[in-house]
């Protein structure tokens, strides 16, 4: 009996958890879709509808964002092995300045889910999860300001305001959901967690200064390095962008 109910409340924790996720998932749509409709209003350019070569573009942007994500790589000087570090945002980004945000949101999902499917996971389903949550805390924000008025001024403000909602964002669901998930899920005490991060970091002494002191620079530093890339490679895809669009 006492096997069949830690059987039950495990199947109810991690049903709880995909609903999580779902209505997350969800719930980024809808924002994105939702701005998407407002900068149509605003600029009176009409939003375009899916395509195949709407898709097929999407598809593409996900599959290169995938194959990014496979080459993550930990920064133990700063946090815990498996916070890890990659620059998938990167095509995402490219993908959702092309399409706008919706777009993007639907890379991000794809691109998680294939690297899911072709790696598996090594976090519980959490790193996964956060992956895609707080990559489009940045691809939104970016791509819905760039969608505004498309020129490399608005591109940079755009990231700009991504990286900054991405920190902030990232750091407060890491605290409030993210690592408590983590830890039930995977089954390592939040403490254990804590002790990893002090051992790197003395300054680290409980889960707000954990995420504040290594999980908020792991963001600053990962939307910088993607505003770094993106705008030294803007000019060139943003010519490829405009007669894809033209077509």
């Amino acid at each position: 009996m006492e096997r069949w109910n830690e059987f039950l409340r495990a199947v109810g924790e991690n049903a709880a958890f995909l609903v999580v996720v779902l209505l997350i998932a969800a719930a980024l749509m809808g924002i994105a879709y939702g701005l998407e409709y407002l900068i149509a209003k605003k600029t009176g350019i009409s939003r375009k509808k899916m395509s195949v070569k709407k898709m097929a573009v999407i598809a593409m942007m996900s599959a290169i964002a995938m194959v990014v994500m496979l080459f993550e790589f930990p920064i133990p000087f700063l946090a815990p092995p498996f916070y890890e570090l990659d620059f998938s945002e990167v095509p995402i980004l490219i993908c959702g300045f092309l399409y706008g945000p919706m777009a993007g949101v639907l890379a991000e999902l794809i691109k998680v889910i294939l690297k899911v499917l072709i790696k598996g996971t090594s976090t519980a389903f959490v790193g996964d999860f956060a992956n895609f949550v707080i990559g489009c805390s940045l691809v939104i924000p970016a791509t819905a300001w760039y969608q505004r008025k498309k020129n490399r001024s608005h591109a940079l403000t755009g990231l700009i305001l991504g990286t900054v909602i991405m920190a902030v964002f990232g750091t407060l669901f890491n605290g409030v959901y993210l690592l408590p998930k983590f830890a039930q899920l995977y089954g390592m005490p939040l403490d254990e967690i804590i002790a990893m991060g002090t051992a790197i970091n003395g300054g680290i002494q409980n889960i707000m200064t954990f995420v504040i002191i290594a999980v908020a620079p792991m963001n600053i530093i990962k939307g910088a390095a993607a505003t770094i890339i993106v705008m030294l490679i803007y000019k060139p895809i943003s010519r490829v962008m405009h007669r894809m669009m033209a077509e």
